[in-house]
């Protein structure tokens, strides 16, 4: 299998140079100036335990050709339809892995590609890349979630779960990615709508009278759309995930408050838009995250 993995960021990077290290066929589509550093020095990975590097095959957009079985789109997702311009070279074959937050881009892919080529992925890893380009994995939590959304994609699905299998980090092979994409928006969206709302940690907010409080209510909001939209939240899970956005002494944020804070451009519009949205048609009530969409519009509205 030869896998095309637009982009070296956090996603990108550190999956895809655990899966060179599983002896995976991997090739990077790159920028000139990331495409440069990586050929001179390689892709460095940092993470708590230590670093490494690996030596990556590489192409610009004007170099690809339609030869990959399964391309891996690992972009923020206010970029995707520029990561796709630059695919146009490649598209006509292949199998697409989106590992992006959110759920509309699968009907976004869906419509330009047809199901049968767009399966479901999620990535669960804290990353960065540094002022001197290495991936940096921040705390230890590194997995994928991924699996076929149609018969024809079964191949593929096994042979890139053979290899995560083989890789140095978790990886589920799911049979229901759809309800995965969910789980994952849902809580996404309370952490990140909680942590830029109050501009601080799950620890910080649960710390005041009512954090924990409004976490939970907030969380129950995201809960409500996902069931209307036939993907309910099972308890276990959903329980699980209000003992994480309320646990006392948390250090946990979302990277969308990292960005928020750092001055950059966010995916609102992906996590709590798109999700408010879903919700309007079926008549759901959803003030807490309202409050949190139209605080972070604002913001962005005046490039602060």
């Amino acid at each position: 299998m030869k896998i095309l993995i637009v982009g070296a960021g956090g996603v990108g990077g550190y999956f895809g140079a655990k899966l060179i290290e599983a002896g995976a066929d991997i090739t990077f589509l790159l920028r000139d100036k990331r495409r440069a550093l990586i050929e001179a020095e390689g892709l460095t990975v940092e993470t708590p335990d230590g670093s490494f590097t690996v030596r990556s095959k590489t192409v610009t957009a004007g170099q690809l050709t339609p030869d990959y079985d399964l391309i891996i789109l690992a972009p923020k997702s206010y970029d995707l339809a520029d990561s796709l311009n630059s695919l146009e070279k490649a598209a006509a074959k292949g199998v697409f892995l989106p590992f992006l937050n959110g759920y509309n881009h699968l009907e976004f892919l869906d419509k330009r590609y047809g199901r049968d080529r767009v399966m479901g992925g999620v990535a669960q890893i804290a990353a960065t890349i540094t002022e001197t380009g290495a991936v940096r994995r921040m705390g230890d939590l590194a997995g994928l979630i991924a699996g076929a959304r149609a018969p024809a994609q079964e191949a593929e699905a096994r042979e890139f779960s053979d290899y995560c299998n083989k890789a140095d980090f978790n990886y589920v092979k799911s049979t229901d990615i759809e309800q995965a994409l969910w789980d994952k928006w849902v809580m996404l969206a309370t952490l990140a709508g909680m942590t830029t709302l109050c501009l601080g940690s799950i620890g910080e907010i649960v710390a005041t009278p009512y954090g924990a409080e409004m976490s939970a209510r907030m969380h129950a909001e995201a809960c409500a759309i996902a069931a209307a939209n036939g993907h309910p939240v099972a308890e276990k899970v959903s329980a699980g995930q209000r003992s994480m956005l309320t646990k006392e002494g948390s250090i946990f944020t979302a990277s969308m408050m990292r960005d928020l804070v750092g001055g950059l451009q966010t995916e609102h519009e992906h996590i709590l838009g798109d999700l408010i949205k879903k919700g309007m048609p079926k008549d759901i009530d959803c003030p807490l995250l309202k409050i949190a969409y139209t605080h972070m519009a604002v913001v962005q509205g005046r490039g602060e």
